[in-house]
């Protein structure tokens, strides 16, 4: 095809984020979409908030889309992946931003137990790497020889290098989701790339006040943690860059340099 008859929405790349509605997700789907980027907009259940997402996207003048999804149920992942990229044809990126986080801690009031453990696991780990699976195929089904080599993003956490016991299964699931980041990206090479990205404390967590949040921001060796547009400025760099795989960002202010025996939250009551 003559590259002056495709549409605008055709050449400019495009990229899916999970949990794109609310929080973190949402400030990266926004930033993709305000350097030129399409953007599949993935929700659970926060349907308005992820229109409200849509909305704010396409008035920056590229496309942006909703699509819901369970991704507890792996035929509704497989299914999310499908919708995206017969809509979003030139899909270059996925970031995996949707995540669990409960409490619970072996020797608590709330103790881990099976079923904590196994939702962590499907949405935090078994979700990112089916839908990393699926992005690997459609990238080497296109067999393009491309200058800017497409990528996947895992949302990671500072704390998998600062470990302390709260949030067992979470931080356990996250952990296995580091440890796939250097195995996918020997495995999906040279066809498509797989790098972490690694948030300090960025918003209030749970049932944080702001001015608890306040005081865990700065408990960081620069003085402050990473806020959402940090994180969101990184995804998009880490997606540009061509010679990054097999590896994670750590962008926290250097929270994970100051070991802490107790997740940071706790530290500021």
């Amino acid at each position: 095809m003559n590259p002056s008859s495709t549409s605008p929405s055709q050449q400019r790349k495009a990229v899916l984020v999970t949990g794109a509605a609310k929080r973190l997700g949402r400030e990266i789907a926004l930033q993709f979409a305000r350097q030129g980027w399409d953007v599949a907009v993935h929700y659970g259940r926060s349907e308005k908030e992820a229109q409200e997402t849509v909305s704010q996207i396409e008035a920056l003048g590229v496309k942006g889309e909703a699509f819901q999804a369970d991704l507890a149920d792996e035929r509704a992942a497989q299914n999310l992946f499908s919708q995206v990229s017969k809509q979003f044809v030139n899909l270059h990126c996925l970031v995996n931003s949707a995540s669990i986080f409960e409490y619970d801690r072996a020797i608590s009031n709330m103790p881990l137990s099976a079923k904590s453990l196994q939702e962590h696991m499907q949405v935090n780990l078994t979700a990112p790497l089916l839908l990393s699976q699926l992005m690997f195929g459609l990238q080497r089904d296109k067999a393009q020889k491309l200058d800017e080599l497409p990528s996947v993003i895992q949302l990671l956490d500072q704390k998998l290098i600062n470990l302390n016991p709260d949030y067992l299964s979470y931080t356990l699931s996250k952990a296995a989701l580091a440890t796939s980041v250097e195995i996918l990206a020997m495995d999906f090479a040279p066809h498509l790339r797989v790098v972490g990205l690694a948030p300090g404390i960025s918003l209030p967590s749970g049932d944080q006040t702001y001015e608890g949040f306040s005081k865990a921001h700065q408990m960081t060796p620069l003085g402050k943690s990473s806020t959402p547009i940090d994180i969101a400025k990184a995804a998009v760099f880490l997606a540009d860059s061509s010679a990054i795989t097999g590896t994670t960002l750590y962008v926290d202010g250097g929270q994970h340099l100051s070991p802490s025996s107790r997740d940071v939250m706790f530290k500021t009551n």
